[in-house]
């Protein structure tokens, strides 16, 4: 099971479903989302909800919530705010907070090397306060970081911070994230194969560019699972192989909603592998195994599905380790009500937990190939782009495209950047498949 949120869970099953639906060829479409609040008697004016601030240098440093910004205290930690700006132009900035009465929080705003700051005293917890932080200059269009830093004492809070609002000519057309979801959207790519191709294996690498705390690399997508790598932490990375249960088992939360025989069995795992079930996304079986994988690195992967007795198929994940230089189970999971070989094949990218949403993360997707039932292997040399609901209109920082005759995958970061949904794309060929034998796949 990752460390996902279930916001992000549930979203990564219509991430799923878009990509399969890329792969058949039908373009799947969203939902337009709302946007940041504009002053009802001034267009020109931004209300920008605290809720969807960053905290830097510590991530965690303060709590970020729907109610806003809490528990920030002293200048050990500021405020992120990003915003994209089509017009040039001058704003101005105000700012919203809560203090306890007669409370002092002294603040300031910077954009670029500009900054000012202002004083508020608090009216009680219960009556919000505003303060005037001065006129900035928006001197080009793209994306801009407002920074919000105290300049308070050590411990002194910074107040109860609601929200950040800018009014003026370059206000219009200005477009700031208002969901309190503050995770990059996800992005994928779907390979588009012959619906009827009997895909016994599926092989693809992946090789992390930027490498961020939350951060869900994934390699082989398949209908029944995914299997790719993650960054836990600072010092915990996992090579992570799941695959759903059958029936209701790709929507429930718990898996004591689904019936037993629609449950995924595990049939064998590899030395140091975890395996658990899990919930939130769907319902299935996990394993993981801990390593830690190398940002720059190529890394391998390995998908296979064998259909046994009635209606089940045996999905098994091989990863190539660099240390050892051979490959390894990481586990092999029965699925019941199947019968297939693989279908659907994508990959994606994920920012798991918001906190991190305003990081950039990027990773090349070579060399994928599949084999099919006759020992044949084919080279996939095109892939569609997606993206999740985040990706409609609250987070346009997310693209695709081919360098050093690779895909690549990028979002996060506020940068520049835009890819069409349903857009395709093809990498060079490499003409030479994976030289791996089933012998190389025995159980270790």
């Amino acid at each position: 099971m990752t460390l996902r949120s279930l916001t992000a869970r549930r979203l990564d099953r219509q991430v799923v479903f878009a990509c399969l639906s890329l792969a058949a060829g039908c373009l799947t479409s969203f939902e337009p989302l709302s946007k940041v609040a504009r002053g009802a008697d001034d267009p020109l004016t931004l209300q920008i909800p605290a809720a969807t601030a960053y905290i830097d240098p510590n991530p965690e440093g303060a709590l970020v919530d729907d109610a806003g910004v809490r528990r920030w205290n002293g200048p050990e930690q500021r405020l992120l705010f990003f915003g994209e700006f089509a017009t040039t132009g001058e704003l101005h900035a105000r700012l919203t907070l809560r203090l306890p009465e007669k409370a002092v929080s002294r603040l300031q705003l910077s954009l670029g090397t500009e900054q000012h700051s202002a004083t508020a005293t608090g009216a009680g917890l219960s009556q919000s306060v505003t303060i005037d932080l001065g006129k900035f200059k928006i001197a080009e269009p793209g994306y801009q970081k407002f920074v919000l830093g105290s300049l308070n004492a050590a411990g002194e809070t910074n107040g109860h911070i609601e929200s950040l609002e800018l009014s003026g000519p370059a206000v219009e057309k200005a477009h700031f994230n208002p969901d309190p979801r503050r995770n990059a959207a996800s992005v994928h790519l779907a390979y588009p194969v012959d619906k009827d191709a009997p895909v016994a294996w599926f092989y693809s690498e992946v090789t992390a560019i930027e490498d961020p705390v939350t951060t869900f690399y994934m390699a082989c997508g398949f209908r029944r699972g995914y299997f790719g790598m993650q960054v836990n932490s600072t010092t915990e990375r996992r090579i992570i192989f799941s695959v759903w249960d059958a029936g209701t088992g790709s929507n429930a939360n718990d898996r004591r909603e689904v019936a037993e025989e629609n449950h995924v069995t595990l049939v064998g795992k590899g030395e140091g592998v975890h395996t658990s079930v899990f919930g939130g996304e769907g319902t299935g079986g996990h394993s993981h195994l801990k390593y830690n994988w190398k940002t720059g690195q190529p890394q391998r992967f390995l998908v296979t599905a064998e259909p046994v007795g009635t209606g089940q198929t045996i999905y098994s994940g091989f990863y190539f380790h660099p240390d050892n230089q051979e490959w390894m189970l990481i586990s092999s999971m029965k699925a019941p009500k199947d019968g297939q070989h693989l279908k659907g094949l994508h990959g994606f990218s994920e920012n798991f937990w918001g906190s991190t949403g305003h990081v950039q993360r990027k990773a090349r997707y070579g060399n994928q190939w599949i084999r099919l039932a006759d020992d044949t292997w084919q080279e996939l040399t095109a892939a569609t782009f997606s993206h999740d609901p985040t990706g409609k209109e609250h987070r346009r920082d997310r693209f695709m495209g081919v360098e050093e005759g690779q895909f690549f995958l990028s979002h996060g970061g506020f940068i520049p950047g835009f890819t069409r949904f349903g857009e395709r794309f093809e990498r060079p060929a490499v003409g030479t498949p994976p030289q791996i034998q089933p012998g190389d796949l025995r159980p270790r």
